[in-house]
């Protein structure tokens, strides 16, 4: 007996996993959630504290930053494609508001579950906000051949394993990771891009004409990548020792963004046709200087350093774009539509190696009384220099392995057929999941048969 009709399963897929998911999580919070001791007007100390003491005060405005960046920055930055401008914002939005819900939840229980309760504060939120970055990467790997629901089972998994990854690495691993270059970029890449190889379409070339920007869809993009620059020191020093710390951070994620916007459009002018640039390139390498210094912005990295990794990671990210993606889906079958594995996946494990080096070089001399904070084993005497690098470099395999693994069982779990993927042929475009002013009348797309819609991939 054939299934229920594909209009039907859209109409329903999407409310019911809303509702579903947003009960859940109701229920979840009214029983385990609750003010951290900065919010609650019964613990908060006034006695001995002024309200200008409070936390609140101090990060907010990093988290402003960062929040800015997961709606905005994200959103637009994957914005490109010609027909799919609703769906890469909508669904960011979508995904993101989900994803703060569940990951509360989810690193909540690992590393601020006190008395039965997690307790939320601003640096809960913060927290969330990089988990819904984690998420919205691996988003960008299947951009445009998932569905909504599809994308909200996909956060429903990866922000579960996100939050065992980093409580593995932080916790128990004693690895440092200020920036996320392991725990975000990296996570979220290859979990992307291991979720995009399960769902490879063999018969993706169907939607290929979709698949390219026009010009108003790349300035679209450009603005979310202008945003990202702008906010990505803060993306970096939000969660790090209020102080030297995160004034360093700060500093490193700067210099090393800098550094990676000229090595792009120098490397794009290179490899570009008759010396042109290629607004690809920009939009994206750009960027991953704010990804490679990620684990080692918070440590003694120097200036000159975070130049030198900027620049390496824009290089290479440059080249991913233009030699090696091609590659990825010819080869791998690996189909990752906003080339998250230059952006985020090689600057993330690039970055992961330099958090090694610079973690390997580490000494009393250099951080002074510093080295509490950014290094509290080595500074108690418990482990050496080389020994953190060691536990550095296992943290990166680690996450590699949780992103492969949990990539390939959230393949296999949105490949089932109620999920509403869309077709091959609908790739790409907004009419199918979206009511688009004026597509009646888009002669130069032609209209959207229903029969087209009914049709299995």
């Amino acid at each position: 007996m054939a299934g229920p009709p594909r209009r039907a399963r859209r109409r329903l897929a999407l409310p019911l996993l809303c509702l579903l998911l947003q009960a859940a999580t109701a229920v979840l919070f009214a029983v385990f959630v609750r003010y951290d001791r900065e919010a609650d007007p019964a613990l908060w100390p006034r006695g001995n504290h002024s309200s200008a003491h409070n936390e609140f005060y101090f990060r907010y405005p990093s988290f402003q930053d960062v929040h800015t960046m997961v709606f905005l920055g994200f959103g637009f930055l994957m914005a490109f494609l010609q027909r799919y401008g609703f769906s890469s914002v909508g669904f960011t939005f979508l995904l993101a508001a989900f994803a703060l819900q569940w990951s509360t939840l989810t690193q909540g229980f690992l590393h601020a579950f006190h008395g039965g309760h997690i307790h939320v504060g601003v640096e809960s939120m913060i927290n969330a906000d990089f988990c819904a970055g984690a998420v919205l990467i691996s988003f960008g790997a299947v951009l445009g051949k998932t569905g909504p629901a599809q994308l909200l089972l996909m956060a429903l998994l990866e922000v579960a394993l996100f939050g065992i990854n980093e409580f593995v690495l932080l916790s128990l691993l004693g690895v440092k990771d200020a920036g996320g270059s392991m725990t975000i970029h990296t996570f979220g890449a290859y979990f992307g891009l291991v979720l995009s190889r399960v769902l490879y379409r063999p018969e993706l070339e169907k939607s290929k004409h979709r698949q390219g920007s026009i010009y108003h869809s790349d300035l679209f993009a450009m603005i979310g990548t202008i945003f990202l620059w702008i906010f990505w020191p803060s993306f970096n020093s939000a969660p790090t020792p209020l102080g030297d710390g995160q004034h360093r951070t700060v500093l490193n994620t700067y210099y090393s963004l800098t550094a990676s916007t000229l090595s792009t459009f120098a490397l794009s002018a290179l490899v570009g046709r008759d010396g042109r640039l290629d607004m690809v390139h920009v939009q994206n390498a750009a960027l991953a200087g704010g990804v490679v210094v990620g684990t080692a912005s918070e440590m003694m990295l120097t200036p000159f350093g975070a130049l030198a990794a900027g620049f390496l990671a824009g290089t290479v990210s440059t080249m991913g774009y233009k030699f090696f993606t091609p590659i990825l889906e010819s080869k791998f079958k690996v189909q990752d539509t906003c080339g998250v594995h230059n952006l985020h996946g090689m600057p993330g494990v690039l970055g992961a190696l330099v958090g090694v080096l610079v973690a390997g070089l580490a000494t009393h001399e250099a951080y002074g009384d510093g080295l509490q904070s950014v290094f509290p084993l080595i500074a108690a005497g418990q482990r050496s220099a080389t020994s953190q690098a060691m536990y550095q470099l296992f943290g990166m395999f680690v996450t590699l392995t949780l992103a492969s693994v949990g990539g390939a069982v959230g393949g296999c779990i949105l490949k089932l057929p109620f999920l509403d993927a869309p077709p091959d042929s609908q790739c790409y475009e907004d009419r199918v999941y979206w009511e688009v002013p004026g597509e009646h009348e888009d002669e130069a797309q032609g209209p959207l048969k229903e029969e087209e819609l009914d049709t299995q991939a």
